[in-house]
């Protein structure tokens, strides 16, 4: 009953972008019911009372929200996609109601914009983060610095179940709700890092990974963007500046529709292939059955529906240094095709079909009769 009417409620929310969008979604008999539109929430960091770092005396949550606020802008002008913000004003929003508004919006892109500081005014540039262990302490105190805002919240002990921002053995459980969406997170951030240098030649201080408790809880891919170093003086007055932050809107806004644009090449959502046809109507090989592989990791994640947006039942197998996750089992090609189509409403946009006899994964071909 509950998922009727959210089904409801978004065909309604989502009625005014039939004409435009890319993303089909289906009913329970796998028609097409509506097309969903390309989601992205923008997430201006801090605000209200936490007014982030205060490098020069510029205020990063100011600088951020414009920043978002820009982005946003820009990309309404595209009718595919349907932009969300977590704060539109000067306001204090907790970290994990953050990731709430981007999962109730089911959204296909979460992107966090900050400023950085450091302790030299000689470090400059724009990174951009994706979640994960910190590769070294400099990653660990940005992560932490971001994360020490929970402690602006009375009930923080209760939202984040006694997550400790300082310490580094604490990060280690925040990472493994994300790893199903590492992947493509490392993507959208690699397209906002080249877009900064390509766009604007700023210094490239790389995609990394960090335990940031804002892309913890979010279902989706997710990006953590520091846009630069209020602390060195020469940037902090560009950050400041309406050039810098218009500036800035516009590169990772490039970027954004770039990553949305390679997706789709990479996936044809919601089709089935002309491959896909001509293996319906073959005959499977007896003790030949197909799964839906939607996510590789180098860590170990508990194969329930809860870590992959209820998706069950989740099959996990070690190859090699990765550990790869299936969803669902059949020996019909057909209702294997259904599942894999569950599975990209569910968020897991390029996922495809794998063939197996017994626990060796063999090719689609191999699984059909000639």
């Amino acid at each position: 009953m509950l998922l009727k009417s959210r089904s409801k409620l978004l065909f309604a929310l989502l009625s005014s972008f039939v004409l435009f969008a890319k993303v089909e979604i289906y009913d329970s008999k796998n028609n097409i019911k509506y097309l969903k539109p390309f989601v992205v929430v923008l997430d201006a960091g801090h605000g209200g009372h936490d007014s982030g770092n205060r490098g020069n005396g510029y205020y990063e949550k100011n600088i951020a929200l414009k920043i978002a606020l820009g982005i946003g802008k820009i990309l309404q002008k595209n009718p595919d996609i349907k932009v969300i913000y977590t704060r539109k004003t000067d306001v204090f929003v907790k970290l994990v109601d953050r990731a709430k508004i981007a999962n109730k919006a089911d959204a296909d892109l979460f992107v966090s914009i900050h400023c950085d500081a450091f302790k030299s005014s000689a470090v400059f540039g724009a990174g951009t983060f994706v979640l994960g262990l910190h590769a070294n302490q400099r990653n660990f105190e940005v992560a932490k610095r971001e994360n020490s805002v929970i402690f602006y919240e009375e009930d923080y002990e209760k939202n984040y179940q006694g997550f400790d921002p300082n310490n580094p053995e604490s990060v280690i459980s925040l990472t493994l709700m994300q790893e199903a969406y590492s992947n493509q997170s490392i993507e959208a951030a690699d397209a906002i890092q080249k877009s900064f240098i390509s766009s604007l030649g700023r210094k490239n201080r790389t995609v990394k990974q960090a335990g940031f408790v804002v892309l913890k809880y979010t279902y989706m891919p997710s990006v953590l963007v520091e846009a630069g170093f209020l602390t060195n003086k020469k940037e902090g007055a560009y950050l400041n500046s309406k050039k810098g932050q218009n500036d800035m809107s516009r590169s990772i806004a490039k970027a954004i529709v770039n990553y949305k644009i390679d997706l789709e090449k990479s996936t044809v959502r919601g089709e089935t292939s002309s491959q896909d046809k001509e293996l319906v109507s073959k005959k499977i090989n007896k003790g030949t059955f197909f799964r839906v592989q939607i996510a590789a990791s180098k860590n170990s994640l508990d194969p329930k529906g809860s870590n992959f947006n209820g998706l069950e039942p989740i099959y996990r197998l070690k190859v090699g240094g990765y550990y790869k996750y299936y969803f669902s089992k059949s020996n019909s090609f057909k209702q294997i095709q259904k599942e894999k189509r569950k599975a990209k409403k569910k968020g897991f946009n390029t996922a495809f079909i794998v063939a197996f006899e017994g626990d060796k994964q063999i090719k689609l071909s191999e699984a059909l009769d000639k």
